[in-house]
């Protein structure tokens, strides 16, 4: 089993910066990918940003150049680096790790007013 607990969420204006932080604990050894998604009201899940275990960075279309994703191996924790945050970027945001399974966090709130 792998627990994933997210941090860094809130409120921010447009414009803005967020970081966003997941760190997993348990069985972390069998990680192999980690990411993050999103899902706004109404809306089904989408990938933001996956990394792999080597640090090969993977991202939507819709936050390049904006985002970035990092990885602490050493700490067990992935990062999401969020800037020139848009209103279209308000969603539940959730850390996910693969191993043989697919682990996900509780996710995190973060909006973006206009």
């Amino acid at each position: 089993q792998v627990r994933l607990v997210e941090s860094g969420g809130g409120l921010v204006q447009a414009g803005g910066s967020l970081r966003l932080s997941c760190a997993a604990s348990g069985s972390i050894y069998s990680i192999n990918n980690m990411g993050w998604y999103r899902q706004a009201p109404g809306k089904q899940r989408e990938l933001v940003a996956t990394i792999t275990t080597g640090g090969m960075p993977n991202y939507a279309d819709s936050v390049k150049g904006r985002f970035t994703i990092s990885r602490d191996n050493a700490k067990n924790t992935v990062y999401l680096q969020m800037n020139s945050l848009k209103p279209e970027d308000t969603a539940v945001y959730y850390c996910n790790a693969e191993s043989l399974y697919s682990f996900w966090g509780q996710g995190t709130q973060v909006t973006v007013s206009s």
